[in-house]
């Protein structure tokens, strides 16, 4: 009887214990990504068109639009890395759940 209450002690002092015990917390990727799109990206997008703007003034039209292409060729890579981002987290989502 002494063995059975011991053993019912320890388990309610380690159900207590695992309950008390705070969950891990992760990294906050949204707040990342907030403040770069919010105050990195249109910093970058400033000093691109002062420089296309600057290279444009010096009849420098071809080198303009090259750099303007590729610009926004790297722009649909980043867009498109963003929605697999995305879809990435709706599918473990969905999967998970």
């Amino acid at each position: 009887m002494i063995a059975t209450e011991l053993v019912t002690q320890a388990a309610a002092v380690l159900q207590q214990a695992t309950l008390a015990a705070p969950e891990p917390k992760g990294i906050n990727t949204e707040g990342i990504v907030t403040f770069f799109a919010s105050n990195i990206a249109p910093i970058l997008l400033a000093v691109l068109g002062v420089i296309f703007i600057g290279r444009a003034s010096r009849g420098e039209i071809s080198k303009v639009l090259t750099s303007s292409a590729i610009a926004i060729v790297g722009l649909a890579f980043i867009a498109g890395a963003a929605t697999l981002f995305f879809v990435g987290d709706a599918l473990i989502k969905l999967i998970f759940n």
